[in-house]
């Protein structure tokens, strides 16, 4: 007997537009599951009353079903008049014949009715009289509810999706004063506390259901400066990576792409605005720093990005859906020529951070296909969702310096407790303002998912940004460990703590400590 529930629902829902600016109304989807709990529900309370293929009513039914043609049976085509349903089924299959022939009434066609079947119709509504009544009723709150949502509803096409992080953070260091790698005095105290904080709307719309528009909007507190990390050790990424897009209260476009699918295993991503790590160099441990690690050289490979963002293409490729992945990603770092001197450049910043390529003038050509470009290519061995194991290439040309880097990625589930990921990279930077130089990267951690509360993610990293002996008299080791538990579906709060020793690779540096608690608000 057809699943009759499933077509009135999908019916009476089916004027409701796409996600709303917020959770306050519940979605789609979400009316669905209800409607599946409380049907699921009714069905095992009533199971020993069901009707059997045997039983006068479920003939009755069935006759009046094909003789009024209400329904064509299953989604495979098929009837299965043979099977048992629930009352409750049975009710929505009734409920079906009366409203067709309350239509045939309507359309002037009563005596196509025989007096015989209205007869048998109204036995039935006697007989399953509390079942009926308890279907018109989540009609009704149906109805009502797909009427504030349409009524509310943001866009047709698009859903917007926001994101408030506020983070206490403060640190200090051992040592007589924080000096860069170059030798210039960063400070000789302890940085004042800091409040940070980063605002993002995402606008995602989708004109196919295949598709994404992505337009993101952010703000946030005054960049690196504004933790303790990124004051005291600017250089090889130790400062809170959510803090980086800030622009001191300013609104800036963050993402700007369209992804639409090439063919069934292929998609395509072009936009004004992409960031890289977004699409390569993801790991299911250490990815996101409003979620996971918040230590910017723990959440990517360190030396494989040194011009993530810009304007470009991303292509996607999952041959046949199966275990591999292939990636590619083009970013064109200054696609309009305008690009500030060493802006946003790896190793850029304030004059005494060392800056690995010469300053912006030095060989920079800007436009779509211009240096400063980069190129990366992934390849992802995925056989299940509980291993990972991705191996890159990244190669182009910054300020006149050619580049090129190699990187793995791994995670693997030792259970749904317990992970383990790392990194590794090489590169090879010719003609950088140190030289030529080959500096090596690592880092490997645990993670906890679901530890003491369910939807709690702990994690502990350890790792080496940038070891290279032009660089420094010593290697700078990062450590950092969090908890992060959830509130409620929508806030999360993160106490964190940062290590960092001999931070620029000066060993004279000592070591830094940052403690962070972050709240991540979700709508």
């Amino acid at each position: 007997m057809l699943k009759l529930m499933t077509l009135l629902f999908v019916s009476s829902m089916s004027i409701i537009a796409s996600p709303m600016i917020s959770n306050a109304l519940p979605s789609k989807e979400t009316l669905s599951s209800q409607l599946k709990i409380e049907t699921s529900q009714i069905t095992s309370v009533s199971q020993f009353l069901d009707v059997q293929p045997t039983d006068w009513a479920f003939q009755a039914l069935r006759s009046l079903i094909e003789q009024y043609g209400v329904i064509s049976g299953y989604p495979d085509g098929t009837y299965r008049g043979n099977q048992a349903i629930s009352r409750y089924e049975f009710a929505a299959g009734l409920n079906a014949v009366l409203e067709q022939i309350n239509r045939l009434v309507a359309q002037g066609k009563a005596n196509l009715i025989s007096q015989e079947d209205l007869a048998v119709l109204q036995r039935l509504q006697a007989e399953f009289k509390a079942e009926l009544t308890k279907l018109t009723e989540q009609v009704n709150q149906l109805e009502t509810r797909s009427s504030k949502l349409e009524a509310n509803q943001f866009s047709t096409t698009t859903k917007l999706a926001g994101q408030v992080i506020l983070a206490m953070n403060a640190g200090g260091f051992d040592s007589d004063g924080i000096i860069a790698p170059r030798g210039a005095q960063i400070t000789e105290n302890d940085p004042n506390a800091t409040l940070i904080y980063r605002v993002t709307l995402n606008l995602n719309t989708s004109f196919t259901g295949k598709d994404l528009l992505q337009v993101r909007l952010v703000t946030g507190s005054d960049g690196a400066d504004d933790n303790a990390a990124g004051f005291l050790e600017p250089n090889l990424g130790s400062t809170l990576e959510f803090s980086i897009p800030g622009r001191n209260g300013e609104l800036s476009i963050a993402r700007l792409y369209y992804t639409f699918p090439l063919f069934d295993d292929v998609s395509v991503t072009l936009g004004p605005s992409i960031t890289a790590p977004d699409f390569v160099d993801k790991n299911r441990y250490a990815s996101v720093s409003f979620l996971d690690f918040s230590t910017q050289a723990l959440v990517n490979n360190f030396i494989l990005f040194p011009r993530a963002r810009g304007a470009g293409a991303v292509i996607a490729w999952n041959p046949g859906r199966g275990a591999l992945h292939l990636r590619a990603v083009y970013i064109a770092g200054d696609p309009e020529n305008t690009l500030p001197e060493n802006a946003q450049v790896f190793g850029g910043g304030r004059p005494e951070d060392i800056r690995l390529f010469p300053v912006g003038g030095g060989g920079a050509d800007g436009g779509l296909f211009g240096d400063p470009y980069q190129g990366v290519i992934e390849l992802e061995y995925a056989p299940n969702k509980a291993l990972g194991v991705r191996l890159q290439y990244s190669g182009g040309r910054v300020f006149g310096s050619d580049f090129d880097a190699l990187g793995v990625n791994f995670e693997l589930a030792l259970s749904d407790r317990l992970g383990i990921f790392g990194r590794y990279g090489y590169g090879s930077y010719p003609n950088t303002t140190v030289g030529d130089i080959n500096p090596n990267y690592w880092m490997v951690g645990l993670a906890f998912p679901n530890l003491f509360v369910e939807r709690a993610i702990a994690g502990i990293a350890i790792g080496q940004p940038f070891i290279e002996n032009a660089v420094g008299n010593a290697t700078q080791t990062n450590f950092e460990g969090f908890y992060n538990f959830p509130l409620n579906d929508q806030i999360r709060i993160t106490p964190l703590i940062q290590v960092i020793n001999n931070p620029g690779n000066q060993d004279s540096n000592g070591t830094i400590i940052t403690g962070t608690v972050r709240t991540v608000f979700s709508f």
